[in-house]
């Protein structure tokens, strides 16, 4: 009887691994399967866009190019367009990685060859001394493959050619070649050079693409505006692991910095306000070891929502301004706990210096008796709180306490008392 339990007991696991590892399977091809219609989706958008770019400057070239609203229509749609291609290339990269369903191919930039009149510089991989099947030493050169990569050199192009020679052995017929050289992007013809400086120029200059192909035309390449986006959209999955590393090195920090700054956001009618989140680990104030580093998000909103995304799973103390956004992490029902707030004396000083600030008033063209005697003062004040912070930075913690305790905390007392004072009055 217990021997027919114990096997009706293993019959029910079986059957129930079974079952979980049958669901496991179905959801992985549900998401290859939404993964290659996202990217189908966002293809079918660039196509639609580009399409849309096409014929407004078939339009321009018939009506005339002097109408200043056709001219700001192409380039809101070389900007859309720009936009779409590189999220194309996202999903298409991520469709590619499921390989639960079969292969997405996208539409890919005709891409032209490189200029004839760009120098060419030859890189000969190490020719193999033996035969890598057997080992013999009679191999003979029977060819060679060129692989050619478009790079750049601050005012100088060229097209580095690795040459990757062919060899056969006399004895067994075997051809021996060296591998492909690394490719930044896979099977890449941009060098990694070229691709950093079109992502530099776009989010390091806030440079359009458009214009940035328009300016390698210039210079002797012609590299669509397609291409172009194509190449950030790789060099933007390229570099996800490092964003990833930097912010879970940030997210292990004890104390965080936090605050966001508005930053204009091109858009169809005119430019919008985004914001740039900014959260700093920086221990070097508190005796820490580790490294600072700076992690960033972009949004193109203010909601709370942002920030409760960026320090999901995240506990410590947090320094920011009093935006009422970050209220949601201080709750004490949060998990995996509130964040400690520390408020920050610069932004409470910001108000003040800018009532305060004698040279700003003067290039405004104020006269200095304008300057408010109570910002001046309580600038004056926060600033001596500055001088003992600066004082004891690096320093143990039960030193930088003991120091706030005798050097600060009067300070603050008396700044406390003279606000209060001073409100009053007003």
């Amino acid at each position: 009887m217990v021997a027919s339990t114990m096997s009706d007991e293993a019959s029910e696991i079986v059957r129930l691994r079974a079952e979980l590892a049958a669901a496991q399977a179905r959801a992985t091809a549900a998401e290859a399967e939404l993964a290659q219609a996202q990217a189908v989706l966002s293809t079918s958008e660039a196509m639609i866009a580009n399409l849309k770019l096409e014929i407004a400057k078939l339009r321009r070239e018939q009506y005339g190019q002097r109408s200043e609203r056709r001219a700001r229509l192409i380039e809101q749609l070389e900007l859309q367009l720009e936009e779409l291609e590189t999220a194309a290339t996202e999903d298409a990269i991520a469709a590619e990685a499921k390989t639960k369903v079969h292969a997405f191919d996208r539409r890919k930039p005709v891409r032209k060859p490189f200029p004839e009149h760009l120098p060419r510089e030859r890189v000969v991989v190490e020719a193999p001394t033996g035969c890598a099947c057997c080992g013999s030493g009679r191999i003979v050169k029977m060819g060679e493959d060129i692989t050619e990569t478009l790079e750049v050199v601050p005012r100088q192009w060229k097209v580095i050619q690795t040459v990757r020679e062919k060899f056969t052995c006399r004895d067994c017929e075997k051809i021996s070649q060296p591998p492909a050289p690394f490719h930044a992007i896979p099977r890449g013809w941009a060098g990694p050079s070229l691709i950093a400086m079109v992502a530099f120029e776009k989010f390091g200059q806030h440079q359009p693409l458009n214009r940035l192909a328009e300016r390698f035309a210039r210079e002797g390449v012609d590299l669509s505006l397609s291409t172009l986006a194509d190449l950030v959209g790789h060099a933007t999955v390229a570099l996800e692991p490092l964003h990833g590393l930097i912010a879970q090195h940030v997210r292990a920090a004890d104390r965080l910095h936090g605050d966001d700054t508005t930053v204009p956001l091109l858009a169809r009618g005119g430019a919008r306000t985004a914001r740039l989140w900014t959260y700093v680990r920086d221990d070097r104030p508190f005796a820490g070891g580790a490294p600072p580093a700076t992690l960033f998000f972009f949004s193109p909103d203010r909601e709370k929502t942002h920030p409760n995304t960026h320090l999901a799973g995240w506990k410590g103390i947090l320094q920011a301004d009093a935006y009422g956004g970050y209220n949601d992490l201080y709750r004490a029902d949060r998990a995996p706990g509130p964040v400690s707030s520390a408020l920050c004396w610069a932004h409470a000083r910001r108000k003040f210096f800018e009532l305060a600030d004698i040279a700003g008033n003067i290039r405004k063209g104020k006269q200095a008796q304008e300057i408010s005697p109570v910002a001046l003062e309580a600038v004056t004040r926060i600033d001596a709180l500055f001088d003992i912070e600066r004082g004891i930075n690096g320093l143990p913690a039960e030193v930088r306490l003991e120091a706030r305790q005798r050097l600060s905390r009067p300070l603050v007392d008396d700044l406390h008392a003279w606000l209060v004072t001073e409100r009053a009055r007003m």
